[in-house]
């Protein structure tokens, strides 16, 4: 055989092996280009990264965890690899006593399980500020605990995408288990060293937190090739979804909300339609939309913040990827239209653990342990509140010596573009004093947050916060609150 009829032979061979392969392809309506050039952890600029992160734990906050689980399953059915999905959760509540469904989380009343597969790089204790922090900014030396050690090692060419669900409050994130909670300054002085080392092109970010917008506002500047998504603007609350009693209704034996009102759009959407097709700012839509006060039941208000007239026409497959099997599935929006009314029901925030321990308590067999426990979570949820609302009314008293006035400075919300506050340590100091003296404040005591960054400025001074504190909170352990 010559040279020419060997090649030619060859040729033909490779391809009758190669025609029936891709025949396949087809008929599971994957495309033949995509099929070739899909490299599904790259885009055409770079590696894809995500950081997830669940900041709260407990199972009357089950949600939070559900809709980071539901978030990694969304991004590894996108393409993205878990070498490039970082997931801090606490991952207490899969195997909570109260789970009716040990081992599996779910996200939405149909009940699949998100859970399975989602990699645990940090958990329990290790969900923390700091660990955050130095996974976003790469920095695996200065990582504490026993997590996997990833970090966003991105490049010039990155991109990524940062998705926080938890309890917020104004300029402020909670974090599972402790008072120690991260700071928009935090945030930004972070974002602000990421961007001067070079190490990513673009950056997307979704906050699920009440108040969620104070983290961006009169902060987060154009020209950090940085675009933001929060569930609610600086001064509202954010929704739980798929709550008991509600309307769709989860499975009747669960006594929590299985997600969040804006968690659950962007997820739903991300996992419906192409996202080669969807922009940012169309998903940007279809979440404020959904979300929106102006429906007939409670919502809020989703704000964008950063880059948003130079990203919003990337596509979120840039960031999320993609579901092969949604390639026929387009987004049909119209931007310019009404928003529809969403026959649905929503929780605020601040109140879904008061649900779950009242469900607790009406589905536990009379005289059982678990009716008289769910009954005390109740009733020290309720004193909590009590306690805490009690303790600002005679803090602002004792700072501005009369309601009236305590009132003006305390409710205050500055304008919009305006950031909350003007001396961040202050108002770190002033939350810190706060605690020393008078406890942790519970998730529903983050609504006081804002008056604390309102002391600050008026020229309030954390020693003079220091005294109102221990005045307020001696007087009411000692049960002489004046009503």
């Amino acid at each position: 055989m010559n040279l020419y009829s060997f090649f030619s032979t060859s040729l033909i061979l490779h391809f009758a092996v190669l025609i029936p392969t891709l025949i396949c392809v087809e008929s599971r309506n994957v495309g033949l280009k995509e099929f070739i050039n899909r490299d599904d952890d790259k885009t055409s600029q770079g590696t894809r990264w995500a950081v997830l992160l669940a900041g709260s734990n407990g199972y009357e906050n089950y949600r939070h965890q559900a809709d980071i689980c539901h978030a990694y399953q969304v991004l590894k059915k996108g393409g993205l690899k878990d070498e490039n999905i970082i997931v801090f959760m606490y991952d207490d509540i899969v195997f909570s006593e109260y789970n009716p469904r040990p081992g599996v989380i779910i996200n939405n009343p149909r009940g699949e399980d998100v859970y399975y597969g989602v990699p645990k790089d940090y958990i329990k204790e290790d969900v923390n500020v700091g660990n955050f922090l130095n996974v976003l900014l790469g920095n695996k030396s200065a990582l504490t605990g026993n997590g996997s050690g990833k970090v966003v090692s991105s490049g010039p060419k990155d991109t990524i995408f940062i998705y926080y669900a938890d309890h917020g409050a104004a300029g402020l994130l909670g974090m599972p288990g402790t008072s120690v909670y991260l700071y928009a300054n935090e945030l930004h002085d972070a974002l602000t060293k990421k961007h001067k080392a070079g190490t990513y092109k673009s950056m997307v970010i979704y906050i699920e937190a009440c108040e969620a917008g104070s983290m961006f506002e009169g902060l987060l500047k154009p020209g950090m090739d940085i675009y933001v998504t929060t569930a609610s603007n600086a001064n509202e609350s954010s929704w739980g979804y798929y709550c008991p009693e509600e309307i769709p209704l989860p499975p009747s034996e669960y006594t929590t909300c299985l997600g969040d009102l804006y968690s659950i759009a962007w997820l739903e959407d991300s996992e419906k339609y192409n996202m080669k097709t969807e922009s940012v700012h169309k998903q940007y839509e279809v979440v404020r939309r959904r979300t929106i006060a102006e429906n007939t039941n409670p919502g809020s208000h989703v704000t964008q913040y950063g880059d948003i007239k130079q990203l919003r026409n990337q596509s979120m497959y840039t960031y999320i990827g993609t579901n092969p099997e949604n390639d026929e599935y387009k987004s049909s929006i119209n931007t310019n239209s009404k928003p529809v009314q969403m026959l649905s029901h929503s929780i605020n925030q601040s109140d879904t653990d008061l649900i779950h321990f009242q469900l607790q308590y009406q589905k536990s067999p009379d005289g059982s342990e678990n009716k008289t426990k769910a009954w005390q979570r109740y009733q020290n949820a309720m004193q909590q509140r009590k306690y805490v609302d009690g303790s600002m009314d005679l803090i602002g008293k004792f700072l501005f010596g009369t309601t009236a006035k305590a009132s003006n400075v305390m409710k205050a919300v500055r304008p919009a573009g305006q950031s909350l506050v003007d001396d961040w340590i202050c108002y770190k100091a002033m939350v810190e004093t706060y605690e020393k003296h008078c406890g942790p404040f519970s998730r529903y005591g983050f609504k006081h947050m804002r008056s604390l960054a309102n002391m600050c400025n008026v020229g309030a001074k954390p020693e003079k916060m220091a005294d109102a504190s221990n005045y307020a909170c001696t007087t009411l352990r000692n049960g002489s609150l004046q009503h």
